[in-house]
């Protein structure tokens, strides 16, 4: 068909729905690259930050690390006034080590709770999979 002259010039014909759902996909398919690129980029912005916050972190933890050792080192020292030195050592590795064996329960307990699998992560992908099968619902 050609178009039909009208008393503004020719019409264009309108386009087909073929054509309509081609753009519709098109248009979704640039979208969706668009936002997995931004997502990226995000990703790639934020495991920035999270490393150098670990790595403070770390650093915060060697300083403990140190205050802790030298604070049993003290309490040693202390200790040997007045009593033998080898048993002041005795006494504070005993603290310690009764100090670790809770942190471990603690740490156990709760690792006992953690869930390898994202649950909700996993709901909302079956919710979103549902609505993409019946999205008038």
């Amino acid at each position: 068909m050609s178009p039909v002259p009208g008393p503004t010039g020719p019409q264009e014909q309108e386009p087909s729905v073929g054509q309509l759902l081609s753009g519709v996909t098109a248009d979704l398919q640039t979208l969706f690259r668009q936002e997995v690129e931004l997502a990226k980029a995000e990703i790639r912005e934020e495991g920035t930050r999270a490393g150098k916050a670990a790595g403070m972190y770390g650093g915060a933890g060697f300083a403990g690390y140190l205050v802790l050792l030298f604070l049993s080192l003290a309490a040693v020292l202390g200790l040997s006034n007045v009593m033998d030195g080898g048993w002041a050592s005795l006494i504070v590795a005993a603290v310690w080590a009764v100090v670790a064996a809770v942190l471990y329960q603690k740490g156990r307990e709760r690792m006992r709770t953690v869930s390898p699998k994202p649950e909700r992560t996993v709901e909302t992908m079956k919710e979103n999979a549902e609505w993409a099968r019946h999205p008038t619902k």
